[in-house]
C-alpha cells in the first residue's frame, strides 16, 4: 500500500478555499492552470507577475498586477505558481512569497493529459508500488515519496526536502570515466555536452548529440566549435524506429514531436544509432515526452550491452512509474535510482540506471 501519502489533491482542497486565489505568472503554465481551475470550478481572482513583467499587460482578460497591488487589493490570498524556476535567486523569491502567503504549485504535466489527482493515484496504485520497489537506495525512495506528495498537494516543501546536487549523479551514480562514448539525446544548445566534458575531461572517444529543433541546432553547432573534435551532431529526434515525423519547433526547451507540428524532422531509434555509431557507454535522454519511445527503440542495445542511462522522469504524469517499469521489462539487470535537482515544479526529476554490480 502507498502508506507514505500525506496529502490530499490540490484539486480537492482548492474548491473549498475561502480566500481569493490568484495566479503568479503568465504563459503556457498559466493557461494550463486556468483550464484546470475552470474544470474544477475554482474561481481565479487575478493574476500577478514580477514587477519587471507587469507594464500594464493583460492576460486572458485579467489585468496583470504586481504582488504589492494584489496585497493592496486582497490582503491575504492563495498564490498558484504558474511557471518553472531553477535559478537560485528566483527560487528564493518564490519561497519568500510563500512565507507571506499560502503558495502552491499545481502539477500540470508538460505533455499529455494525465492529472495527478487522488483518483489518478489510486487508479495507478499497483504501478506506483511496483516502480517504488524497483528503486535501489533510500534517497531514491525519498524522492519518489516526496514527488508523489508534491504532485498531489502542490506544496514546494516536498521538493526542497528531497533535493540533491547534479554532481552526485555524475561522480557517484554514473561514475563517468575519461573514455566514455556518449549519446546525448535532446542536446538543446550544447549545455549537456559542456556538462559531460566538465565531468569527464576531453578524452571521450565519442560524443554524438541529437537535437531536432532547427534554431536550437544552430546554437548547438556554434557551441560545438569550442568542444573536442570527438563531438558529432545530428539534426534529428529520437523515436521507437527510424522515420520522419511532425515537429513543433519553439526554439527552446519545449520543442517536441507533435502530430500538429508544422515542421518535419528525421527520427532515429537508439538501436539504429548504435548500429551506425556505437557502441555507447552512456546515454542521456531529455526528449520532451518521448522518453518511452526512446527506450522502446533501444530494446536490443539495452538487452545486449547495458549502457549507463540518465533519463527524465517528469515530462508526462505517468513517467514517474511507467519509465522505470518499462526499463525493468526491457533490461531487468539495471540498478535504478531517482534524483530531484533544485527546480520548481518537479522538473529535473531524473532516473539514473547502471548495470547491477557496478
Amino acid at each position: 500500500m502507498l502508506d507514505f501519502i500525506r496529502e490530499e489533491s490540490i484539486w480537492k482542497t482548492l474548491p473549498q478555499e475561502t480566500r481569493p486565489i490568484v495566479l503568479y505568472g503568465m504563459g503556457d503554465g498559466a493557461l494550463k492552470v486556468l483550464d484546470r481551475c475552470r474544470q474544477y470550478g475554482i474561481p481565479v481572482a487575478g493574476i500577478f507577475a514580477s514587477d519587471e513583467f507587469v507594464r500594464g499587460q493583460t492576460f486572458e482578460g485579467f489585468p496583470v498586477r504586481s504582488l504589492k497591488e494584489m496585497e493592496d487589493l486582497f490582503g491575504d490570498f492563495v498564490v498558484l505558481l504558474c511557471f518553472a524556476a531553477f535559478l537560485p535567486p528566483l527560487m528564493e523569491k518564490i519561497l519568500a512569497i510563500g512565507r507571506r502567503h499560502t503558495l502552491l504549485a499545481p502539477d500540470v504535466p508538460v505533455f499529455g493529459g494525465g492529472l495527478f489527482t487522488d483518483e489518478y493515484l489510486f487508479a495507478h496504485q499497483a504501478q506506483l508500488e511496483a516502480a517504488y520497489d524497483l528503486l535501489a537506495d533510500e534517497q531514491s525512495r525519498l524522492v519518489f515519496r516526496s514527488v508523489v506528495n508534491f504532485r498531489l498537494s502542490g506544496k514546494l516543501c516536498w521538493l526542497t526536502g528531497c533535493e540533491s546536487p547534479r554532481k552526485e549523479v555524475f561522480s557517484r551514480l554514473l561514475q563517468l570515466g575519461s573514455r566514455e562514448r556518449y549519446l546525448d539525446l535532446g542536446a538543446y544548445d550544447g549545455d549537456t555536452l559542456r556538462e559531460f566534458f566538465g565531468y569527464t575531461g576531453e578524452q571521450a572517444e565519442l560524443a554524438l548529440a541529437l537535437e531536432p529543433d532547427p534554431k536550437n541546432f544552430r546554437k548547438l553547432q556554434k557551441a560545438a566549435e569550442a568542444l573536442p573534435e570527438t563531438v558529432r551532431l545530428l539534426n534529428a529526434a529520437v523515436w521507437e524506429h527510424d522515420a520522419v515525423r511532425s515537429f513543433d519547433g519553439r526554439a527552446g526547451r519545449s520543442s517536441s514531436l507533435s502530430e500538429t507540428g508544422r515542421l518535419t524532422v528525421p527520427v532515429r531509434s537508439i538501436d539504429s544509432l548504435w548500429d551506425k555509431y556505437g557502441p555507447f557507454t552512456y546515454i542521456k535522454m531529455d526528449v520532451e515526452g518521448a522518453e518511452r519511445q526512446a527506450l522502446l527503440g533501444a530494446r536490443e542495445s539495452l538487452r545486449r550491452h547495458y549502457p549507463k542511462l540518465l533519463f527524465s522522469g517528469y515530462h508526462r504524469t505517468e513517467d514517474l512509474f511507467s519509465l522505470p517499469l518499462l526499463l525493468h521489462e526491457l533490461a531487468p539487470d539495471y540498478r535504478i535510482t531517482l534524483r530531484h535537482h533544485p527546480y520548481f515544479p518537479a522538473w529535473e526529476t531524473n532516473f539514473c540506471a547502471v548495470p547491477n554490480g557496478r
